[in-house]
């Protein structure tokens, strides 16, 4: 009977040890929160930087009042026929986009939205759940697409 009873408990220890999950070499990534919108396969949106010619923005610690103030007047021209910063409209609210993208992601987006739209996966998504309505492409310069940026981080 003492046999019988080591025998299932080292059972026991083996099933807990394997059960467990292995090394945990992956336990950080797999515990960092991901996006609502995100399935469980879908890569990291704030680590796609999108399809385009930026493939890096560096924000600083604090907003750039005149930028911003520059992004806010190219916005309110370019992007009020689609967009409103705070609700779904014909395009998707921008409150909180540099919570749920990349910087880099949304300049491309802005300045590249028929390759976006093609090659990019969160912007096939986005197409798709905005019923096929594609961004269009105002043509903005890179300068112009980084004060817009700007602006969408006082929101």
């Amino acid at each position: 009977m003492k046999t019988f009873g080591l025998n299932l408990i080292a059972i026991f220890l083996v099933a807990a040890t394997f059960g467990c999950g292995g090394s945990g070499a992956d336990t950080a990534a797999s515990n960092t929160p991901k996006p609502k919108s995100m399935l469980a396969d879908e890569p990291d949106p704030m680590q796609n930087k999108g399809v385009g010619p930026i493939t890096s923005v560096e924000l600083g610690a604090s907003i750039d009042k005149d930028l911003a103030e520059k992004g806010s007047v190219i916005y309110a021209k370019m992007c009020t026929a689609c967009h409103k910063p705070t609700e779904k409209f014909i395009g998707p609210a921008q409150k909180g986009v540099l919570d749920r993208r990349s910087p880099e992601w949304v300049m491309n987006m802005i300045l590249n939205p028929e390759q976006m739209v093609k090659e990019d996966p969160i912007a096939k998504k986005l197409l798709m759940e905005f019923n096929g309505s594609p961004m269009a492409n105002q043509n903005l310069t890179q300068e112009e697409a980084r004060a817009v940026l700007e602006y969408f981080r006082t929101l």
